[in-house]
């Protein structure tokens, strides 16, 4: 009888912990996501499959103080695409470790019987996988044993996306409050920029060149349309050169082209992609990086025919930074530096480390380590 009794008081204090840990009890909400998709799920919901790791970026936020409390599953891409960040969270919470993990849609990885298995509330999937997962039935699958699929997007047209993106995962989670924080905290950080630009008459922005991930590969060079990257420039107060040659938020501009174009600046996007590839000539940018090494890479990739002879290098103006601004609604922060970058007389007050830093202290449960940006100095 004893052991009967405290069996069952572990089991009642197991579950008083984990009610305490959610806002409220479950109850049927729609939402419609990215996709306009209306999809019908509990919540707030307790058990969820990451579709993509790096939407970590958003629901650490709305978690902070446990942010892989609902995380029963994610895609293994974390821990390759931005593995500083990754090990970051497995030094402050090791049990990630063990987390069941899934390969792409796109590569065919994703395993429906695991995910099944995981019992979630719901999938989140980015929309780059909806071709694979129709092409695999996915929706359908899972929805006949009543696990639903919800679309989000910080990628393809975050200027579009990340708002109604935040607001379904802040619904879902019962953190709609905290979610219009940091929508607003968002919004006012890139009003700082936009502001102070439409202030100013008749504004020279600059031609700027953005190569996307330099030194992934041998070619160059990967570039960004009129969305994320291209748009984040605009915002900041340049020309982006991508947008006259790419119709889409993605592409590939030939070197013959940057030549004539001749551009001002030049803003290469890097991480630690040593899992993807090893020794190569990207530039490692991201928490805690070695900031020397960066700016040595930086020059490397700026001696190449592309740019050797245009005016952003034998000017100075030549820059890299962090590739995951793209993909996570922390773009705020890499408009703040761009500007600074494109119009530095303008913009001689703004520090967007110190947003990055206020971001991390507000929202993040991570502490702050510098590493995001490099410039390349004039003459190197």
């Amino acid at each position: 009888m004893k052991i009967l009794r405290a069996v069952l008081g572990t089991a009642m204090l197991a579950a008083s912990l984990v009610a305490a840990s959610f806002p409220a009890l479950a109850e049927k909400v729609s939402v419609t996501d990215v996709l306009g998709r209306k999809v019908e799920i509990e919540a707030p919901v307790r058990r969820v499959i990451l579709g993509e790791g790096r939407q970590m970026y958003f629901v650490a936020a709305l978690d902070k103080d446990d942010p892989f409390k609902r995380v029963v599953g994610w895609r293994d891409d974390l821990s390759k695409a931005d593995p500083d960040s990754y090990k970051q969270y497995v030094a402050r919470y090791p049990q990630i470790a063990k987390l069941p993990s899934f390969g792409g849609m796109k590569e065919g990885a994703f395993d429906i019987e695991q995910a099944i298995a995981l019992k979630p509330d719901v999938l989140f999937l980015n929309v780059e996988a909806k071709v694979a997962s129709d092409e695999a039935s996915l929706v359908e699958k899972l929805a006949a044993v009543g696990i639903p699929v919800a679309y989000v997007d910080f990628r393809e047209k975050p200027f579009q996306n990340t708002e109604p993106s935040m607001r379904l995962i802040g619904k879902l989670f019962g953190k709609e409050k905290l979610a219009e924080d940091f929508i607003s905290f968002r919004a006012a950080e890139i009003a700082r920029v936009t502001d102070k630009l439409a202030k100013v008459p008749n504004l020279k922005r600059p031609l700027v060149m953005v190569e996307r991930a330099g030194g992934y590969s041998d070619d160059c060079c990967m570039s960004f349309g009129n969305e994320n990257f291209g748009k984040m420039v605009e915002i900041a107060g340049g020309t982006n050169f991508g947008s006259t040659l790419i119709p889409g938020t993605f592409g590939t501009i030939n070197a013959e082209a940057v030549v004539a174009a001749n551009p001002e600046v030049v803003i290469i996007t890097g991480g630690n992609w040593g899992a993807y590839v090893p020794g190569g000539a990207w530039v490692g940018l991201g928490p805690g990086t070695d900031l020397v090494e960066a700016r040595r890479k930086l020059a490397g990739l700026a001696a190449r025919p592309a740019f050797s002879q245009t005016q952003a290098v034998k000017n100075g103006r030549v820059h890299a930074i962090w590739h995951q601004f793209y993909n996570s609604p922390y773009q705020f922060v890499a408009i703040q530096e761009i500007a600074k970058w494109l119009h530095p007389e303008l913009f001689a007050d703004l520090d967007a480390d110190a947003t990055l830093k206020t971001l991390h202290e507000r929202f993040l449960p991570l502490p702050y380590e510098p590493g995001y940006w490099v410039t390349l100095e004039k003459g190197k």
